[in-house]
């Protein structure tokens, strides 16, 4: 009998893969209404990930901007890898955001529209790859900061005054 060979295909990353949160911006958690949710991936080249994967990221300041039909993550800061050699990444450079096109045209159309800004909220490791968790926010006024604060300070005494009981 002859043996019947089956090629393997190779599986694609699962939904249910794990998760391993890297860095969060909790400034733009507090600058902005964060009306909606998008996963991207981001163009790295080999240092950039090792660095991500030690954790030197810092998303504080960073927005997604949109340039010749595609998006760009600027401004986050990705340290330069210890180990590397000359061929070292440059910290602040702008890396891609790979979205499908029909996603892009539509976060472009909104921006545009509505005056919202795409903010980037979380950098996670997801089945072995770099993910962002890109926010569409509308920016708070200044007593809106302070109403959110307020309201934080009253939660925290509730919960103590509940502890102490």
């Amino acid at each position: 009998m002859a043996k019947q060979n089956k090629k393997e295909q190779p599986k694609a990353p699962s939904n249910n893969a794990p998760v391993k949160v890297i860095t969060v911006n909790r400034q733009a958690y507090h600058d902005y209404y964060i009306e909606r949710t998008i996963e991207a991936g981001i163009a790295l080249k080999g240092t950039e990930i090792k660095s991500i994967r030690d954790g030197k990221v810092n998303l504080r300041g960073s927005y997604a901007i949109a340039r010749n039909g595609e998006l760009w993550l600027e401004n986050a800061h990705i340290a330069v890898y210890e180990h590397g050699n000359r061929y070292n990444h440059e910290p602040m450079r702008s890396r891609k955001l790979l979205l499908h096109r029909r996603e892009i045209n539509q976060l472009i159309s909104r921006v545009e529209t509505k005056g919202l800004t795409l903010v980037p909220l979380k950098l996670y490791l997801k089945g072995g790859r770099a993910k962002i968790e890109l926010g569409l926010g509308r920016g708070k006024k200044l007593y809106d900061k302070r109403e959110a604060i307020a309201e934080r300070d009253v939660k925290r005494e509730i919960e103590r005054a509940i502890r102490t009981r």
